[in-house]
């Protein structure tokens, strides 16, 4: 099913309340965790281990991912419903969102260690997938009182008042020797073991590439203003859409993780792509990402310079980080 399957009265009304839900389920986020600073008793966070330590879910998690689908499943009945918390309870990783039924793809609580740290950087995502493309997106980090949404052909926003990126009339165009001149947003992600050419190693190795200075590391130092990991792939892709961060780079990630992000960062004119680097990374095709893929490079919305277009700049950036990167093992067990 397509977006032209809808309205433009349909899909605004969708978008609407994609948005209050979206408000509403932060409401619940931020409530919780004041719970745990206004003198109740309570100063921890209980949580449960799911496939590692450092993958955890919390009672918050499930409750408010509850309260999303029950939201959505009594105000349209016939949209199919991939959440987290209910994925993870699955026998099977298989990708469920198809392009025969409008689906709605949600993460209820988005950076959950920082929120059983009380870190502010935590969210709801919410998207609604249309023909297997990310068609409206929702984030909030209610913390930080940050709402970002976007709907196909209606622009990202900020708050609802500030289209995105922040910096406009005229967008900058990506730096000239990019990566250079560039903030690298990465994560260290979930898979923590101890191999030496493991998940972990290659991100490591990857980050000092980026990070090296130029001419360092046999000629991979790309020398970026600066290296952020906000432990929130949602929030990466909202701050890389916003222009804060110009390139994201991950693997590990599932749908719900990235779909409300990526329908924002495309609707304020970023790329994404995959984060593995083809073998000719000069002169390979630059496609779309998969959504269900679990690999990313984001560049932010770019515009033109004397020498380029915003969109061959994106390009060049992606090529060059490709040049530094390895190459990460992410699939989809029991799929």
């Amino acid at each position: 099913m397509a977006t032209t399957s809808f309205t433009e009265t349909e899909l605004d009304e969708i978008f609407v309340f994609a948005i209050q839900l979206g408000k509403d389920a932060g409401k619940l986020l931020l409530e919780a965790a004041q719970l745990r600073f206004n003198g109740n008793g309570q100063s921890t966070q209980d949580f449960v281990e799911k496939d590692s330590a450092v993958d955890i879910v919390t009672k918050t998690d499930e409750d408010v991912e509850e309260f999303i689908k029950t939201s959505i499943s009594l105000k349209y009945p016939d949209h199919a419903f991939v959440g987290e918390e209910s994925y993870s309870k699955g026998s099977s990783r298989a990708y469920l969102i198809d392009d025969a039924a409008p689906t709605w793809c949600v993460d209820p609580l988005d950076g959950t260690v920082n929120y059983t740290h009380l870190f502010p950087m935590f969210c709801v995502s919410i998207a609604f997938v249309v023909g297997g493309k990310p068609t409206i997106g929702v984030i909030y980090a209610p913390f930080l009182n940050q709402l970002f949404t976007a709907c196909r052909g209606r622009g990202a926003w900020l708050n609802e008042t500030q289209r995105l990126p922040l910096i406009r009339n005229p967008i900058p165009p990506m730096p000239k020797n990019a990566p250079g001149g560039c903030v690298f947003s990465c994560e260290w992600g979930k898979d923590r073991k101890d191999r030496p050419d493991g998940n972990l190693y290659r991100k490591v190795e990857s980050f000092l590439n980026m990070a090296a200075e130029v001419g360092g590391r046999e000629g991979k130092g790309g020398m970026v203003h600066g290296v952020r990991s906000l432990g929130s792939a949602t929030m990466d892709l909202a701050y890389t859409a916003m222009g804060a961060f110009d390139i994201w780079w991950e693997g590990g990630c599932w749908e719900w993780d990235v779909a409300a992000g990526i329908a924002i960062l495309q609707e304020a004119g970023g790329l994404v792509t995959t984060a593995n680097p083809p073998e000719s990374p000069l002169t390979a095709k630059i496609e779309e990402v998969k959504v269900g893929s679990r690999l990313y490079l984001a560049i932010r919305p770019a515009g033109p310079s004397e020498a380029e277009s915003g969109r061959e700049g994106q390009e060049r950036t992606v090529r060059e980080v490709w040049r530094r990167v390895r190459e990460l093992d992410y699939t989809r067990p029991g799929a």
